[in-house]
């Protein structure tokens, strides 16, 4: 029950701040790199780094019967969400993420990997 609780919050916290990138985004649709991301950019790779070695542990956790099919479901479901914040930064700022963006990213990429701690290992367990 703890752990739905927990997934419902930070999906209510996610969900709150896709919408201020979503209006961000309306407001400056224009990619000026054209149309290329900064993909080398040290930001964006540690966020991309990161949701890499989470989606990892994900399916380690569902090949060694730590995870159920539907907790990696949600987890990874978390993810997406975490880069569709990214893609959306990405676009409103010329293929790159700001600092403070980069920050929240990590916030969440933080919340998200204690989740997958708490469903690895139940508590009592």
């Amino acid at each position: 029950m703890e752990s739905m609780k927990k997934r419902v919050a930070f999906m209510v916290m996610t969900l709150s701040l896709l919408l201020p990138a979503i209006s961000a985004h309306a407001d400056n649709p224009g990619n000026p790199t054209g149309g290329q991301f900064a993909k080398k950019h040290p930001r964006r790779n540690e966020v991309n780094k990161r949701v890499k070695n989470q989606r990892a542990r994900i399916n380690q956790g569902v090949k060694n019967g730590s995870l159920t099919p539907q907790q990696a479901q949600q987890l990874k479901a978390n993810d997406r969400a975490i880069k569709q914040q990214e893609h959306a930064d990405v676009k409103a700022n010329g293929g790159y993420i700001t600092k403070d963006q980069q920050k929240q990213l990590n916030q969440e990429e933080n919340a998200n990997s204690k989740m997958i701690y708490d469903e690895k290992h139940p508590a009592g367990q």
